[in-house]
């Protein structure tokens, strides 16, 4: 599909997907409207032609609702959105602080939540549009030291996906989007907090890998889009065998 002329919004858009995101649809003559907190982040992403930079909290809906609502009055309706918001510090349950575990769910899960209910309700009385909600495998594959991450990722695809059927005779088109890890500022935070073997053993995906299957995914009509070979593999496993899928993080974390 020709994204020329088009209003692409992304949250998240200051750094990583959402910068990568921002720039692809840019190139292919969008108009986009790049949501972040990160003032600074933004205007790296916005340097380049064609983006227009709001800084916005995806957890705070009146100020996400109304930044929705200018940029469909100044630039235009709203046709695709990339929901790539999120943070990822690690740490087992009983361990990480309470704070920072209730802020996982606010902004992953919130922030899906906020956007959704913003630019959603427009787009399908337009009866037109792409939604792209990013989880991971993590809100498939349950793992030792990514507790509070796993919780948000799998109320993302739970909520999508419901999202989804839900509206799915609108003319508008969902995906959700499940990658493994992805070389991006998001797998530093896991790093930086204690990443688990299960994970820091993954060879990173380029996060284009991930963007390129979001576009070949739409076109085939795909809901669950998993990029990467074994992502898709894997959440099987997970639903499959999932007594063996514990045994091998087990083993490879050593308790």
């Amino acid at each position: 599909m020709s994204m020329q002329g088009r209003i692409v919004l992304v949250t998240g858009a200051a750094s990583g997907m959402g910068r990568l995101a921002c720039r692809m649809m840019a190139a292919q003559g969008a108009q986009v409207a790049a949501l972040d907190r990160d003032a600074d982040g933004l205007s790296v992403t916005a340097s380049a032609p064609g983006i227009f930079a709001q800084q916005v909290d995806v957890t705070d809906f009146a100020a996400l609702t109304a930044a929705v609502d200018m940029v469909e009055a100044t630039i235009g309706p709203v046709h695709r959105v990339y929901h790539c918001a999120a943070i990822m510090p690690l740490g087992k349950l009983l361990e990480q602080d309470n704070a920072t575990v209730h802020r996982l769910m606010d902004i992953n899960y919130g922030g899906l939540v906020n956007i959704a209910q913003a630019v959603l309700p427009a787009m399908v009385g337009r009866g037109a549009g792409d939604f792209i909600s990013f989880s991971s495998l993590a809100g498939w594959l349950p793992m030792l030291g990514v507790g509070a991450y796993n919780a948000s990722k799998f109320a993302v695809s739970a909520f999508t996906e419901v999202l989804y059927h839900e509206n799915r005779a609108s003319g508008v088109r969902f995906a959700c989007v499940c990658p493994p890890p992805v070389a991006t500022p998001l797998l530093r935070q896991g790093f930086d907090t204690g990443m688990p073997k299960t994970i820091a053993d993954i060879e990173p995906l380029d996060p284009q890998v991930v963007l390129d299957a979001i576009e070949a995914g739409l076109a085939r009509g795909e809901f669950w889009i998993f990029p990467g070979k074994g992502s898709r593999r894997a959440a099987l496993m997970r639903r499959l065998l999932p007594g063996l899928c514990w045994k091998g993080i087990h083993d490879k974390e050593g308790y």
